[in-house]
């Protein structure tokens, strides 16, 4: 539901989307530029000769025009038809780019949420653990007005009531950034966050048996790093054009008369049409110079394309390895968490009965604590290493 209402409503996303519609507006241009222009002239031009260039006989003249004029470059080389191809290779970055964002809002959104879930955790483990040293700290008294243990013994566990308890405003200061952070990934002013539990999410069992690399080819930010070298491979073509002789086919026909009257009549009809071939010979170094930097910017391209792809594997084995890791840890961590419970009880029970000291049950429920603490952090680095995953292989954006 949050990652839907993100896609929705995120502001970089509709920038995203926003950018799309320019793109295909200059493809549509591009692809324009194959058909002639045609304009629309009318005027009128009043004129006055000196009595020189009027010989004596006119020397002043109204002219009345309404002329259609059309021009065609014939695109003999392939120039226009790089440019359209550019364009639409410009164009499908530019839906690359979008699906880049959007996969990365909804990696975001999954962290984020997994985050509060864990945040939620910890919260509630640190809760129960100050209500334990509650009755830790009671015991402390009762055995201390029965003359077993001494008054630095109930000081000692009220003070680590407190450090327990101390952390608790900074655990809800984190929850309430992170709902904050979420609300803005989500396009909506900071508010709470309704959310599940930790416990309930599931993982998926793609990551223990590995991904092919072929899906790597789902990445938006690849198929963008490829667009971009095939949009630099048309501006090569488009600049080593601009050495060949350029063919434009021009024509015009209207009405044109020196007096209003005679505009409509049929000797006022004008036409003409020509033809011309232009051949660049010296332009100051322009077409050697656009040339050079189309193909520097085709290799840079072309480069970028590579390291992308290391990049996408390189993600990819981190989150294979990170999921590992977390799994590895939390094995570990189940075993050492019980061992650590049977330590307090064990400690609480001969500390009752006058078989161990004080500082026994401290240490056994300092370390409990951190264990249990370290175990809510093995869980959430599983659940995000499935998200890099999801993301490293081009999810989030279908």
């Amino acid at each position: 539901r949050l990652i839907a209402e993100g896609i929705a409503h995120n502001p970089d996303l509709q920038m995203a989307f926003m950018r799309i519609q320019q793109s295909r507006a200059y493809y549509l241009q591009s692809g324009a530029a194959l058909l002639p222009s045609l304009d629309a002239n009318t005027g009128i031009t009043i004129s006055k000769l000196s009595e020189v260039q009027g010989m004596g006989i006119r020397n002043s003249s109204t002219q009345y025009q309404l002329v259609l004029s059309s021009s065609w470059e014939a695109d003999i080389w392939g120039k226009l038809r790089s440019s359209k191809r550019a364009s639409f290779a410009a164009l499908l970055q530019t839906e690359a780019a979008s699906k880049t964002v959007q996969t990365g809002l909804v990696a975001n959104i999954a962290n984020f949420y997994f985050a509060l879930l864990a945040l939620d955790e910890q919260l509630a483990i640190t809760q129960q653990t100050v209500a334990n040293w509650d009755a830790t700290v009671q015991t402390m008294r009762a055995l201390k007005e029965a003359a077993r243990v001494t008054e630095a013994a109930v000081v000692q566990s009220e003070a680590q009531r407190y450090a327990a308890e101390v952390t608790i405003p900074d655990l809800k200061q984190s929850i309430k950034e992170t709902e904050n952070a979420l609300s803005i990934l989500l396009g909506l002013p900071p508010s709470a966050i309704y959310r599940s539990k930790l416990q309930n999410q599931e993982v998926v069992e793609l990551l223990q048996t590995g991904v092919p690399a072929q899906l790597l080819a789902n990445r938006p930010d690849v198929q963008e790093a490829e667009l971009n070298f095939r949009y630099y491979f048309e501006l090569t073509n488009v600049a080593r054009a601009y050495f060949y002789p350029t063919l434009s086919i021009t024509g015009s026909a209207g009405l044109s008369a020196l007096s209003l009257s005679n505009f409509f009549d049929a000797g006022a009809i004008a036409a003409s049409i020509g033809a011309g071939l232009t051949q660049p010979i010296f332009n100051r170094r322009a077409n050697k110079t656009r040339l050079e930097v189309a193909k520097a910017q085709q290799q840079e391209a072309l480069l970028g394309f590579k390291n992308t792809l290391l990049i996408a594997g390189r993600e990819v084995s981190d989150a294979i390895s990170l999921h590992e890791t977390a799994l590895e840890k939390i094995n570990i961590r189940s075993k050492q968490m019980e061992a650590l419970r049977n330590s307090v009880a064990y400690s609480q029970e001969l500390l009752e009965n006058g078989f161990a000291n004080y500082t026994e049950i401290i240490t056994a429920r300092q370390s409990l604590l951190q264990a249990e603490l370290g175990s809510v952090n093995d869980r959430l680095q599983q659940l995000q290493a499935v998200v890099d995953l999801y993301r490293s292989l081009g999810g989030g954006w279908r």
